[in-house]
């Protein structure tokens, strides 16, 4: 297992390459981190990252999890320059690397941000790299058009700092059990509830809208 994940140590693992934490603590990251961490079933020598915007969160998973190496794969190349995780570009569904080629894949806020005509093929070639390893996700649950709305808000809070994506699509529970399914795996392990926000922002935006899970290879 790695190290406990703390607030400081993710501080310290993000703020020397993205300034905006060098004010203001990465709580929600540390907290995403931390549930990661929950459902680990490392050790895993060499992790897909997909869809990895930056890099940072790839780079803290390396650093962090003790994971030998580390590939983070988006459709762009906004990948910050000073990173130790190797990057590249991919079309958005097909995965430049042979069958079996990593140990565990991973997805951090991204699976709602592909078009949900692409997820299908998407997760099946996660499920070809991976072979019989895990398949992270951190993500959000919605379960009415309001969570819709609320999650819609939150993507924009929280990508438009980074010029990250906003349009999005956000799955509900049914179809994340048929995407995993589709994809050859079921869903081993979810986590909700956590505490991404406290107080008021809780109350706007429940913590309920979070979610982290890890794929198995089979039937559920």
């Amino acid at each position: 297992m790695p190290a406990a994940i703390t607030l400081d140590a993710v501080t310290e693992a993000l703020a020397p390459r993205l300034p905006i934490y060098r004010w203001r603590r990465p709580v929600y990251q540390a907290t995403m981190l931390r549930d990661l961490q929950r459902v680990w079933r490392g050790p895993h020598a060499r992790v897909l990252d997909v869809g990895g915007g930056t890099g940072v969160i790839a780079q803290a998973v390396k650093d962090l999890f003790g994971v030998a190496e580390l590939v983070s794969i988006d459709v762009e190349d906004r990948f910050l320059p000073d990173l130790t995780v190797e990057t590249r570009t991919f079309d958005g569904v097909a995965l430049p690397y042979p069958d079996g080629a990593f140990e565990a894949v991973m997805f951090n806020n991204v699976i709602h941000h592909a078009p949900p005509a692409a997820r299908p093929a998407l997760m099946a070639e996660c499920r070809r790299v991976a072979g019989d390893g895990p398949i992270y996700i951190k993500d959000h649950l919605a379960v009415s058009g309001l969570d819709h709305r609320r999650l819609g808000v939150l993507d924009w809070l929280g990508n438009t700092p980074f010029k990250g994506m906003i349009a999005a699509d956000y799955l509900e529970d049914a179809e994340w059990r048929a995407l995993a399914s589709a994809a050859g795996s079921r869903i081993a392990e979810t986590l909700k509830a956590s505490p991404y926000r406290r107080g008021p922002m809780a109350a706007a935006f429940p913590n309920r809208l979070e979610i982290t899970m890890r794929w198995e290879k089979g039937a559920a």
